[in-house]
Parts: structure tokens; C-alpha cells; sequence
């Protein structure tokens, strides 16, 4: 039997911040910048702040408004990063098929793993534990048959929480659902179903598929149609285990600010760059993944002659990819990657034409290998990546 276990990392920026400094623990934390700054939005908000119905992707100054007594910080990648790595590399010591989605979350395939660590509700239970006692965060996992399922079960009970849905109950367990706890399933695609006269997910999946793509498309009505009884939707990249590397992120609440989709997609690039340096990897395709709102996906890539120099070098040719994809819809799902892998060589970093990106990608990799040598080591570097470098 495949069982998928999806671990969420908790209001993970807001969290390692708390970590990082105690005083701030049971405070409303909001990373992304100052309440002042004109075009700055919020990237995580701690779960304190969240009761005052902060969320990310939210303008700074509108978030400063619910919560003006929240402690605001700028993001620091770099650090994020480097706990994301070393929860990555727990994730992999109950596991070889671990699948990173992005800084903040992965699925872990704990398929024949019984005889090492006991049934897969035992498996994700120590899973938990581990974060907790190695890398002293909270995570909630989802365990359940497909990666659709275990996606929305990893929400089901956070923070700290885990959810199973037994072999079996997967349609039952998405008909208890309402509309709103869907994965996938926004706001105004919740409208157009309303207009339709189907408020539940028994209303969906007594919907025939004709009838559904009449109104949503053959990829939107296959979504929902399976989506409802509880079947793998195919959401999600499968990425190659030696060709690509890939970061993505689908947003509880759709992106429509250009300026918000461009923090997201740096986010993205960085993580990916930071995979490609830690894994040893060196390419020079850009690939860009949209999911709109509607459902529609659009992925477009493009090749250079010379090796991505950097994560800044990584987010201007994706920026360049953005301008000539996106149509100006709401997104639901973003995503950045690099294809096309080979293995990353000494004599590359000096390329004949520089470009300026040199001493970016040196100065990207120096700050990795001393912050591996000694975690304790706080090192800052003052949008242009300089806002997430510290």
C-alpha cells in the first residue's frame, strides 16, 4: 500500500525567528518587512498574529492596521534555508523519496518503510518528533493514500497537528468537507460552483464530468471530478530525480499584486539555488510554472549559453519568463525551477564574461559553506535579493 506524508512546516520564517530569539515566543511575529515600506508584503505571519487575520501575501500596511503592536522583521532566506535544510535531511533518514515542494514543505514517500519504523502512523509520529527535538520547530503532517489527500489533511489540525485518513474513507473524508477546506478550490472558483447551484462536495460529485467542463474546462472539471471522490488531483510537479530541481508554492489566499508575485518567485529561485549549490548542480534552463484560478496551467523555460551564475542571476531570467507568461489573472500556484541538470564544476564559477554575477554566486556560496561549518554564525547582507540575503 502507498502512503504519502506531507509535512507543513508551522508559520515556518515567523517560527525560526522565535527560535532564534526566545523573547519573542508568544508574541505576534510578521516577517516581510516594515509596516512603512510602500510595496513590501507579508511572507509569514506567526499564528499570534494570525488571530488578528494577518496572512501572507497581505501589503505590509494593511497588516500593520489589524495588529500595529505585531513585531515586524525582514526576511532572512539564508537562515530560513538553512533550517529548511536540515529538516529536509531528517525528513530523509525515514525515507530516500522525499520530494521538497519548497522552503516550507514536502512530501515524504514512506511506502515500504513498515519494517524500519513500525505502520505509517507510527512513522509520522516520529517524523514530528524529530523536528521537534533536532531542529526544535513544529510541523503538522498529513498521512493518507495519494499527495492530493495528505496535502489537505496536513491542515486539517494545525498548528503542531497530524491527520491520517484511513485506506478507504478517502471519498467519505471529502464529503465531510465544506467547500471552503477544499485544496485547490478558491474563492472564485467557489462562486462559479455556487452559480452552478453546488454548494458541497456531494453536490460536485453527483455533478456528471460533461456538465463540469462545460463550465470549467476539461482540466478544471477533471480536477474537481477527482478531487471530490478523494482521488490523486495531479496538482503537483513530479520532479526528476537527476534533471530538474524545482520550488513551488500554492497560495491560500490568490496573488493579483505583481509586486507580490515577484517576492514569491525571488523565494522560489532561492530555494531552488540553494538545492543546486548544496546538491552540487549547475544548469542553464529556466523553467516557470502559473496556475491561474480558473485551473489553467502554463509552464514556459528558456536556455541560456552560459550556467545560471546565481540565485539573483536565477530571478532575472524567471522575472523575464513572468513578464512574458502571466495575463494579469489571480494565481493560485507559482512555481521556479531548474532543468536540464549537470554536474556543477570548479572552472565554471569563472566564466570568460562575467556579467556581474561572479561575485554574487562566491559570495551566495561562501555565506552557505561557513553558516554549515557553524550555524551559530549570524551573517546579514543588506528587493534585488539583498532584502532576503541576511
Amino acid at each position: 500500500m502507498t502512503w504519502f506524508l506531507h509535512v507543513d512546516m508551522d508559520a515556518f520564517y515567523a517560527s525560526v525567528e522565535q527560535l532564534d530569539h526566545p523573547e519573542l515566543k508568544g508574541k505576534p511575529v510578521i516577517v516581510g518587512g516594515q509596516p512603512d515600506a510602500r510595496r513590501s508584503v507579508v511572507s509569514t505571519a506567526s499564528y499570534e498574529a494570525r488571530k488578528y487575520g494577518v496572512h501572507s501575501a497581505m501589503p505590509m500596511a494593511q497588516a500593520y492596521r489589524l495588529c500595529p503592536d505585531a513585531v515586524y522583521l525582514p526576511v532572512r532566506m539564508k537562515r530560513y534555508q538553512e533550517k529548511s535544510a536540515e529538516i529536509m535531511d531528517i525528513f530523509r533518514t525515514f525515507s530516500p523519496d522525499v520530494q521538497q515542494m519548497s522552503v516550507d514543505e514536502a512530501f515524504i514517500d514512506l511506502t515500504g518503510t513498515q519494517r524500519l519504523f513500525g505502520p505509517p502512523e507510527h512513522t509520522a509520529q516520529l517524523v514530528k518528533k524529530a523536528v521537534r527535538e533536532q531542529a526544535g520547530l513544529t510541523v503538522s503532517v498529513g498521512l493518507a493514500t495519494n499527495k492530493y489527500l495528505a496535502k489537505i489533511a496536513s491542515g486539517i489540525s494545525k498548528p503542531d497537528g497530524f491527520y491520517v485518513i484511513p485506506q478507504g474513507t478517502e471519498a467519505a473524508f471529502m464529503h465531510s468537507l465544506p467547500l471552503e477546506r477544499v485544496w485547490g478550490i478558491g474563492e472564485k472558483t467557489r462562486t462559479k460552483l455556487h452559480k452552478l447551484g453546488l454548494y458541497t462536495t456531494q453536490d460536485i460529485y453527483n455533478t456528471p464530468l460533461q456538465l463540469l467542463s462545460n463550465s470549467f474546462g476539461d482540466v478544471g472539471a477533471q480536477f474537481l471530478y477527482k478531487a471530490v471522490r478523494g482521488e490523486n488531483a495531479n496538482l503537483f510537479t513530479e520532479e526528476s530525480k537527476t534533471h530538474s530541481i524545482s520550488a513551488e508554492t500554492t497560495f491560500q489566499y490568490d496573488l493579483c499584486d505583481y509586486y507580490a508575485i515577484e517576492t514569491y518567485l525571488m523565494e522560489l529561485c532561492y530555494t531552488v539555488m540553494f538545492r543546486m549549490y548544496k546538491e552540487g548542480w549547475a544548469s542553464r534552463t529556466v523553467q516557470l510554472k502559473i496556475r491561474y484560478d480558473d485551473f489553467s496551467t502554463y509552464s514556459i523555460q528558456e536556455t541560456a549559453d552560459r550556467l545560471i551564475a546565481s540565485a539573483e542571476d536565477m530571478f532575472s531570467r524567471a522575472k523575464l519568463l513572468l513578464k512574458k507568461k502571466y495575463t494579469g489573472g489571480n494565481i493560485r500556484l507559482l512555481g521556479a525551477g531548474a532543468l536540464n541538470l549537470e554536474q556543477s564544476a570548479a572552472d565554471t564559477q569563472g566564466e570568460l564574461f562575467d556579467f556581474g554575477d561572479g561575485k554574487a554566486k562566491i559570495l551566495e556560496q561562501t555565506v552557505l559553506q561557513i553558516k554549515q561549518k557553524d550555524p551559530s554564525i549570524k551573517i546579514t547582507k543588506a528587493r534585488l535579493l539583498k532584502d532576503i540575503f541576511s
